[in-house]
């Protein structure tokens, strides 16, 4: 805001005095007008994440090929990019052959972790998946504790027994338990952590939006991902299972795959917006609600059966993650990883 201060002489008021002073004050954004802002993003992260879940499920249960969706899906979210940059609806970043050389590893990790997850919510529900991968605090902690060296306070490591705990006592009851969907839903947490590593380690993101820094992740981690979709799965194994979900579904599966695919970019690029005008820790916190939110809101669309033991352990495991998030428990963490890395399947 620029303030105009005229300075006058005490019997003179017709002119002033010298020159203007120009006094750069900075605008002070209403308490009120921050708080609905960041609602806004709440809001719109947790719906475009849920509606990425519920259509990825929905194409998976009737199209099961993890590897072309998950490729699909990053394949959007770079064309969308691609055509912004071009018409210059969003700004292009300045890169440069030093940047990609350090994204590379971070691309590596991330595609991994896409593919995992994809690959769990295949086999197993949704609400199963997202309950297993509340247990990525704990992977961080024994990744940079065993391999790294690095010591935490107590609070952090107190966190992580109500987080395996409930994640333990939810898998065991699980009525429909799929090992490869476990598993992969494992090897994602286990990647997303070297990602975030990979990522504090090498990255500096200072000369690049949140936004179009996951632009590039995304155009990196396509070209590793298409080769090995292509080797894992095949273009004659996808003509012939989208035949059969044709025949099953109707021309809606064409729509169900479109959506995935738009709403999977769509939310990823909120949660990086949303850094920009919230705290690590209230990012957190909101991760935690949008967990809550995609477990509740597809057991209530697919009808998931659970048992309330199996309920109880979400519960647990969630609320692990909840505290280890609190500034007490794990300042350094959030402080290094989070407010670099809010993207998770």
């Amino acid at each position: 805001m620029l303030t105009k201060c005229n300075a006058y002489e005490a019997d003179d008021r017709s002119r002033p005095l010298g020159d203007m002073i120009n006094i750069n004050l900075p605008a002070v954004e209403p308490e009120a007008a921050q708080r609905i802002k960041i609602g806004i993003y709440f809001a719109t992260w947790w719906a475009l994440n849920v509606v990425f879940n519920i259509y990825n499920k929905k194409v998976l249960n009737v199209f099961p090929y993890p590897w072309l969706t998950s490729t699909l899906s990053l394949a959007c979210g770079s064309l969308i990019m691609l055509v912004s940059w071009a018409t210059r609806i969003a700004h292009a970043p300045q890169t440069d052959l030093q940047f990609w050389k350090t994204l590379f590893p971070v691309a590596v990790a991330h595609t991994i972790g896409h593919v995992a997850a994809t690959i769990s919510m295949s086999k197993v529900a949704v609400s199963f998946t997202h309950i297993i991968k509340s247990s990525e605090p704990a992977f961080s902690v024994m990744v940079q504790s065993l391999l790294m060296g690095e010591g935490f306070p107590l609070p952090v490591y107190l966190s992580l027994i109500p987080i395996i705990g409930g994640c333990a006592l939810s898998a065991a009851t699980e009525l429909n338990f799929n090992m490869t969907g476990f598993l992969g839903a494992m090897v994602s947490n286990l990647a997303f952590v070297f990602r975030n590593i990979f990522s504090k380690k090498g990255m500096k993101r200072d000369s690049v939006s949140g936004m179009n820094y996951y632009a590039c992740l995304s155009i990196m981690s396509l070209l590793i991902l298409t080769p090995f979709a292509i080797a894992m799965e095949g273009p004659q194994m996808w003509a012939d299972g989208w035949q059969k979900a044709l025949s099953q579904i109707g021309p809606n599966f064409v729509w169900w795959v479109v959506a995935q695919s738009v709403f999977y970019h769509l939310y990823n690029q909120v949660s990086y917006m949303s850094l920009d005008q919230i705290s690590p820790l209230t990012f957190s916190i909101g991760n935690t609600m949008k967990r809550i939110s995609v477990i509740v809101s597809s057991i209530i669309i697919f009808h998931t059966p659970v048992q309330p033991i199996n309920a109880l352990g979400a519960a647990i495991a969630i609320l692990g993650t909840f505290l280890y998030s609190q500034p007490e428990a794990h300042y350094a963490i959030r402080l290094e990883l989070l407010n670099i890395w809010p993207l998770e399947m």
